[in-house]
């Protein structure tokens, strides 16, 4: 929605920055999930060796 708002202005180049904004912001949690996972994962492996 604010995407769509800031095309209708016309200035591509600050929508595609705003866009670039919520993709990175939208990617970090998955990447912190992803890392403790990994990380509990590796735990209960070498706990079982």
């Amino acid at each position: 929605m604010c995407r769509a708002a800031i095309e209708s202005e016309g200035n591509v180049a600050k929508a595609e920055a705003i866009n670039d904004g919520i993709v990175y912001l939208m990617a970090i949690p998955y990447i912190l999930v992803g890392a403790i996972g990994y990380a509990v994962y590796r735990m209960y492996k070498n706990k079982k060796a």
